[in-house]
């Protein structure tokens, strides 16, 4: 998600330089579509700017700024395929990604679409250009950004378990975690069967010193020159001689 993360600062970054620049962008797309007779119909594809640029850009500004435009709709596409590939997320995630495949196709009709506050890219066109003309294509990276970092938004409330991690390991980290743990606990404590016969050695322990001790009192009580009948000789008084 990090990797996901300074991918789009990168592609906002190039973003804010390119629009700093919206008027050359403009200028650049009247001048070649008077170059290729094309004033009627509004720039309305990814394709139509790629066909100016290639057959009918007759200065290095042009070309420049609207192949800058073109590099940054590249790097939304590439980072939209790659988060389809490497991440399995719910139908919110899905159709995010979805519409901004969708927007970022090169054949698809951008005429009707506008970038909305706080984006500020269509009021700085005149009415007939945003109407007639510039108002889809200069809203078209605005609208693709901000389904990015919605679908961030969505990503991030997902269980771990669901998205895929980008970084390689840290996820087969955590799928080995759970099962090297009964692992380390076997190793600061022995197993239950250890427990068991050490207390049952010490309880026969126990019993061979109680009985033990029982042999020798036996021993002791039984002993004949230790009893009390024996140890004390019956005394009888003097008998008295006859005179």
């Amino acid at each position: 998600m990090n990797e996901v993360k300074e991918a789009l600062r990168n592609i906002e970054r190039n973003y804010k330089l390119f629009l700093q620049q919206q008027f050359t962008f403009i200028g650049a797309l009247q001048h070649t579509r008077e170059n290729a007779h094309d004033m009627i119909r509004p720039v309305a594809s990814i394709s139509q700017v790629q066909s100016y640029m290639d057959h009918h850009c007759n200065n290095s500004t042009d070309r420049r700024i609207l192949n800058m435009f073109l590099n940054i709709c590249n790097d939304l596409s590439r980072l939209c395929h790659k988060l389809e590939t490497t991440h399995s997320g719910n139908t919110i995630t899905d159709g995010i990604l979805e519409r901004c495949n969708l927007l970022l196709s090169h054949s698809n009709d951008l005429s009707t679409i506008r970038a909305k506050y706080p984006h500020d890219v269509v009021n700085h066109l005149s009415c007939d250009e945003a109407k007639n003309h510039y108002g889809g294509v200069v809203s078209l990276i605005p609208i693709v950004l901000d389904c990015m970092k919605e679908w961030v938004t969505h990503a991030e409330k997902l269980p771990r378990h669901v998205l895929c991690n980008m970084s390689g390991g840290s996820a087969i980290s955590e799928k080995r975690a759970p099962q090297e743990a009964p692992a380390r606990a076997g190793i600061s404590q022995p197993p239950p069967s250890v427990h068991l016969k050490a207390q049952t050695s010490a309880s026969d322990k126990d019993n061979v010193q109680v009985q033990g001790s029982k042999h020798v009192q036996k021993k002791h009580l039984n002993d004949p020159e230790n009893h009390s009948g024996k140890l004390k000789r019956a005394w009888k008084p003097p008998g008295r001689h006859a005179f």
